[in-house]
């Protein structure tokens, strides 16, 4: 490497951390805010990272409370925070001052594209009003038949399996990761796009397996170096990162990279089929259609480019589809491991159906999945046990003040009622921390109970939060989660097919299996990580005789 390059690094470095020492010695203080120890280069960070979800939230929750300083490298300390109204100011109330932080935008940038994802203030909301309308009530409600002809398709693939089985009780063991993976790519295809992906009917899809374990292989297990790297990156100019990332060969970045590519190729070809069918008047509803649609009606100042559109699209096929199988994946894991909940539910399911076709209904009406009160508590109680993402970060644009529903001590003895912080503080939502915390969910927030759902105050005490049921699974406010109505459909209807039609039961290596961190909350068998994402079931078609 030529010599002024590496002079040109070195003084990047060294001007960077002075910056950063300058800032951290001469502005507000988090540093008498309880939380574990851990060393200057490399805190705690690594550790949390690494651990499967919950393992040390719950036990620092427990130890320090809702609010947590966690040391980061080189005494680059966050925030780690469970506490409802305060995560309600973050994420909720104060608009858009509390922004993602500059690096993580960076890498949704070169990675996804300058969509929703990476937007912040002023053109996330220009964005967002654009994508807006294919998210409306009426608008999901229309995908309801899509997403029961998919999960119908892939009932009848698993009955296939089943007819092959050489097992002795006629049952299968199927990977539910993978078959959730490409189910909700088909329906999201068929929803957004208007498309046929067809990754059911071809496990070897490239563009599923070009998204399969893709978090799970960029951003599992982080190293104390990686996240070191990380830290001076928060440090850098983002020029410089952004060099970085799209061209340094690191094997986590090129999964991504090629991911990108792969599905830009796709997004550019849907954006221009949604724009000559624009032109010749066809009344598309597809998401992508309506997305084309409002654009071309909105102000030229206002309107998204074509770039911006290819980068809707995908962060919809990589996010989208991903985030709701891992849902899916979660809730009949749930149902193996408790059958007594399974065979509730599926009781349910049939006299649901039942009256459906007593009516002379072929598919069920959202009036029908909404009247189906154990289904939507399962879900309910999935989404809360089993976030799809367990942390959300950001950062304070501005000095703050952070309001608590519950005072901390800090080390010095003093008891506050809300909490000063700096401007620039990073930000961690623990996702699964709030959604176990026990002055909302009650004493029993670590037992997975869909009855909770029964009680008139549960998962409504104190703060309202978040897009759903006062969790914050799909995020809060603005920056929320546009698809949750969606992701809330598709797990109705899968599960209402899935469950209707099999028992689901445990197999040996379910039975270890681990909830790791990677972006998203994957499941993983313990001694097999390296295989990434599976969920292997044992499934058995039931006959109605059954019930």
């Amino acid at each position: 490497m030529p010599t002024y390059i590496i002079s040109s690094l070195v003084a990047v470095i060294v001007l960077t951390l002075f910056r950063f020492v300058y800032r951290r010695y001469t502005s507000i203080s988090i540093s008498k805010v309880p939380g574990p120890s851990g060393t200057w280069l490399f805190g705690r960070v690594a550790d949390l990272l690494r651990a499967d979800v919950g393992e040390l939230q719950f036990e620092w929750q427990q130890q320090y409370g809702p609010v947590i300083r966690l040391k980061g490298s080189v005494g680059d300390d966050f925030l780690l925070i469970s506490d409802p109204k305060a995560l309600q100011y973050i994420y909720q109330t104060s608009g858009y001052r509390f922004p993602k932080p500059p690096v993580t935008r960076v890498f949704l940038e070169v990675l996804s594209g300058k969509g929703l994802f990476w937007a912040a203030g002023e053109n996330h909301r220009r964005q967002r009003k654009v994508v807006m309308p294919g998210f409306g009530v009426s608008e999901t409600r229309a995908f309801i038949p899509i997403f029961f002809r998919t999960a119908a398709k892939m009932a009848s693939l698993w009955r296939d399996l089943i007819a092959e089985s050489a097992l002795e009780d006629q049952s299968a063991v199927v990977d539910i990761s993978s078959w959730a993976s490409r189910g909700t790519l088909d329906a999201i295809g068929e929803a957004v796009f208007d498309y046929q992906f067809g990754a059911l009917d071809n496990s070897d899809n490239p563009l599923s397996n070009a998204f399969r374990n893709t978090f799970n292989d960029a951003f599992s297990k982080p190293t104390n170096i990686s996240l070191l790297a990380m830290t001076i990156f928060h440090m850098m100019p983002k020029w410089f990162v952004r060099m970085i990332i799209r061209n340094v060969p690191i094997s986590r970045l090129q999964r991504w990279r090629k991911a990108k590519n792969m599905s830009e190729d796709v997004a550019r070809n849907f954006v221009r089929e949604k724009g000559a069918a624009l032109l010749e008047d066809k009344k598309n509803r597809d998401i992508m259609s309506l997305a084309v649609k409002a654009n071309a009606s909105t102000d030229a100042k206002t309107r998204l480019t074509d770039i911006e559109l290819v980068a809707q699209l995908r962060n919809l096929i990589s996010a989208g589809h991903e985030t709701t199988a891992n849902s899916i994946t979660w809730t009949l894991y749930e149902m193996a491991r408790r059958p007594e909940y399974q065979e509730t539910l599926r009781k349910e399911i049939h006299a649901k159906e039942l009256e459906m076709r007593q009516r002379g209904d072929d598919v069920m009406t959202a009036q029908d999945m909404e009247s189906m009160q154990f289904l939507n508590a399962v879900i309910k109680e999935s989404l809360r046990f089993h976030p799809a993402v367990p942390f959300i970060n950001r950062i304070s644009s501005k000095v703050d003040v952070l309001p608590l529903s519950v005072p901390i001590a800090l080390k010095t003895g003093e008891v506050v009622n809300e909490l000063p912080i700096p401007k620039g503080q990073k930000i961690a939502a623990s996702i699964a921390s709030y959604n176990r915390f026990k002055p909302i969910w009650g004493e029993d927030a670590h037992t997975f109970n869909p009855y909770r759902w029964f009680r008139p105050d549960d998962g409504t005490k104190g703060t309202t939060l978040g897009m759903y049921a006062n969790l914050m699974t799909f995020s809060a406010g603005l920056q929320g989660c546009i698809g949750w109505r969606i992701a809330v459909l598709e797990l109705q209807a899968f599960l209402i097919e899935l469950i209707g039609n099999f028992e689901l039961t445990m197999t040996p290596k379910s039975d270890k299996v681990r909830r790791q961190a990677s972006v998203v909350m994957s499941p993983v068998v313990d001694g097999e990580r390296e295989k990434g994402t599976q969920l292997p079931l044992t499934v058995r078609a039931v006959s109605r005789e059954e019930e």
